[in-house]
């Protein structure tokens, strides 16, 4: 029996999602990959290509190392996930993953409707454990703590998109708790109005590593944009709704900081 990854995360911190969900969207998006590239193979015996006798062989032989790289890629991917270990050319496989099978993955969920914010809640989930298990420590000048403007209270005249020690730390709204985090460990901090400013910001600072605070929707797409940079995604909390005075778990905030930083080894365990 493969033994459960020591990286695995409390699904609590995910609104219960568990990575099962994104293992079985991944299994079954190979599967149908694999049947649609089986399906090609039938063409050449169907007649229609009956001009050429050799076509039939080769399509075959392609089309069946086709499928077993495909389903090793996805076997070897799941095997990670699941235990933490990381095996020669797993970094390529997560690549291919995020880029291709995930849409797939999506299209999947909402075909036997799956909540696609509890898809993309798995996915930042696997995610998580995937960067923890890569062991990443960094300095603290080249750990970039990435916010979205939802955390400034709406009614707030201070402009921090820019600038966010503009902040007068008054405790109306998480940014001054957030401050003072960035101060505790010598990190950067930086507060993003959406994808294209978040972008520039990473392109200009350059970190080595990023810990983000956003909806599921921000965070899948920016761990997409972003790799190979280890992006570790924090879900913010919206008791007002989207984008609107929005909350952060300062612990697990924390949790994070002090985990790439090497100041904690070792996470919690949690349900699989």
């Amino acid at each position: 029996m493969f033994r459960k990854s020591p990286f695995s995360l409390p699904a609590e911190q995910y609104g219960g999602a568990r990575k099962r969900v994104f293992i079985g969207l991944m299994l079954a998006s190979c599967l149908l990959l694999c049947a649609v590239i089986a399906f090609f193979l039938i063409l050449p015996w169907s007649g229609f290509f009956s001009t050429q006798s050799w076509l039939p062989t080769l399509s075959i032989a392609v089309g069946l190392a086709v499928i077993m790289a495909i389903l090793w890629l996805c076997a070897l991917l799941i095997f990670h996930i699941y235990t933490g270990k990381s095996l020669p050319g797993v970094d390529s496989v997560r690549h291919i993953t995020v880029r291709l099978f995930f849409p797939l993955m999506e299209l999947l969920a909402k075909l036997v409707r799956i909540d696609r914010g509890r898809v993309r809640r798995s996915f930042i989930k696997v995610n998580n454990e995937l960067v923890l298990s890569s062991g990443c420590t960094v300095e603290p000048g080249q750990l970039l703590l990435l916010l979205p403007h939802c955390v400034q209270q709406g009614l707030c005249s201070h402009r921090l998109v820019h600038n966010p020690d503009n902040c007068q730390r008054c405790g109306k709204c998480p940014v001054g708790e957030l401050l003072n985090l960035r101060d505790k460990y010598s990190v950067r901090l930086a507060i993003a109005t959406g994808g294209t400013i978040a972008r520039r910001i990473v392109v200009q600072t350059r970190p080595r590593c990023i810990i983000a605070v956003a909806c599921e929707r921000d965070l899948t797409s920016g761990i997409q944009d972003s790799y190979p940079l280890p992006v570790f995604g924090v879900l913010n909390q919206r008791p007002h709704g989207p984008c609107v005075d929005t909350l952060v778990p300062m612990n697990a905030l924390e949790d994070a900081v002090r985990i790439f930083l090497g100041l904690k080894q070792r996470v919690p365990q949690g349900r699989t």
